[in-house]
This record gives structure tokens, sequence and C-alpha cells, in this order.
């Protein structure tokens, strides 16, 4: 059994991961000033950045249209017996429900949807994962129980470094943002039921980064080993040395960099960092 596998441009894999496991990418896209960038393709994640620092006007994101999902759908389905197509959570974007409505137009082939219930770095190893399976000849309804089973284990802590892009968005009022940039509030943020909210409030970032350290530990003592993203918004450096410092005191942890694009990077901000995890 032959099964495709399909996800979205927030999973943020690198070239050669999509490559080596043949996966398929739709973008979401980002309105800048009014102009349209499709993530992945048009817009690097450092001129995305540079220019919203200075734009205007507050970006905004689209997610894809379904004929672009029914177009990839109906063009799998003459190599490929199934198709399993993963996106980011259901409880932030509509790319989810796209996805499971182009699936139901598309005749010929089965078309199994994910609802990672997360993003980015997070989402990207259900896509490997998926990926990985499929390779192996594992089927599709096999591989969703497996995803299943890894998102019970998933979690994703968030510090976010400006609490403007949080109230813009529609997260956090506009007297809440205030005060928290007078008093340096550095809100910790979570997934729960598919949606980001606020965990913890914890003064300066230093201290932010070091309870989500905690949190780690506390999930690496009790499942043992641990695939773990560091992810950043357009501060490597700082990133790269977090995850150097957290891999140093966690082994059983296996870590690796990745970064928030265009379409998160909208609602994070510049310089948010987040560590995403799940039980190997």
């Amino acid at each position: 059994m032959r099964t495709a596998i399909v996800t979205d441009s927030t999973a943020y894999l690198t070239e050669e991961e999509m490559q080596q496991y043949g996966i398929h990418m739709v973008p979401l896209t980002v309105n800048i000033e009014g102009q349209l960038y499709d993530e992945g393709k048009d817009i690097t994640d450092v001129e995305f950045y540079n220019k919203v620092r200075g734009a205007k006007v507050f970006p905004k994101t689209t997610q894809p249209p379904i004929g672009k999902f029914v177009e990839l759908f109906e063009q799998l389905a003459n190599d490929y017996d199934a198709i399993i197509t993963i996106h980011l959570s259901g409880g932030i974007s509509g790319t989810y429900q796209g996805a499971v409505q182009a699936g139901q137009m598309v005749d010929g082939i089965d078309v199994y949807a994910f609802d990672s219930q997360f993003a980015a770095a997070l989402q990207g190893y259900f896509v490997l994962t998926a990926a990985e399976l499929a390779q192996q000849g594992v089927a599709a309804q096999s591989i969703i129980e497996q995803l299943e089973q890894q998102r019970e284990t998933s979690r994703a802590n968030i510090v976010v470094d400006d609490l403007g892009h949080l109230q813009r968005g529609g997260r956090l009022s506009a007297a809440a943002a205030l005060i928290g940039g007078l008093l340096q509030v550095k809100p910790i943020l979570h997934f729960v039921d598919g949606k980001i909210v606020p965990a913890e409030k914890v003064r300066t970032r230093k201290k932010a980064l070091k309870r989500v350290e905690e949190i780690l530990a506390a999930d690496a003592d009790k499942y043992g080993a641990l695939n773990a993203a560091v992810i950043h918004a357009n501060c490597e450096e700082e990133a790269r040395a977090y995850m150097e410092e957290l891999a140093a005191k966690y082994p059983s942890v296996t870590f690796k960099l990745s970064h928030f694009g265009p379409v998160v990077g909208t609602h994070l901000g510049e310089g948010s960092i987040a560590v995403g995890w799940h039980a190997k």
C-alpha cells in the first residue's frame, strides 16, 4: 500500500526532510501591507521579520484555498492508494478543516486528515513519523493510530517577547498587554485542546525560559527518551545557546533547532522561543 504524506508550510520542515521522505506541502499565505507571500516559497524568515518590523499595518495570515488541496489530492490519486494530510491545530486555523473538505471532494483515493493540535516543529514531528511509517509500508489507518498515541505525549511551551502581538491577535486585552510590558511579565503559553492559551506568567525572560526547562525535565523523568525542538522567531543565536545548554543537562532528550516562519511568527512575534517535545 502506497501512502502519500501531505502537510502545510507551518510544519517548517527542511528541504532535505521533505525530499528524503517525498513529503508534499501546501503553503499558507501572509499578507504584509497588501502584498501576498506564500510561506516557504515567496519570502524568507529574515525578510519577513524585517518587513514586519517597519510595517504600519499588522500582517494577516490566510489558510490555503480548498482548491489547492483538491488539485494536489487528485494528482496524488494517480500514484498512491491513500493520503495522510497533517496540519496545524484546527483550534488556531481553518487549514485542517479545509483539508478534510477537500478529501471529501476527491474520488479514487482515501484521504485521512490529521489535526496535529499543535504547529511548527511539533506538527513537523507528526509529519516525519507518518512519512517514516509510510516508507515502511504501514497501512494508513495504523499510521493515524500511531500519530494519535504520539499526540498524547506531545507538549509545547512558548515564551513570547512582545505582548503586543498577542493583543493585536485577540489573545490578550490591551490593558493586560500594557501592564505586562510595564512589569516585564513574560507569559508562558501552551496548547489546550488545540488552542494557544497562557499557562503561567513569569517575571523576566530568563525566569520564563528556566520554567520551560523545568516542565521539560518533568516529562523527561516521566517518559525517559524524548524528541525535542527549540523553536525561535528570528533569534537563532539565543535559541541555539539555550538548546545546547538543555542538551548538556538532559542526555535522554534528542534536541533539534527549528524556527517560527512568517505565519506563526505573525501571531507570536519576533523574539519568541518555544520548546516542544514528544516521547520517543
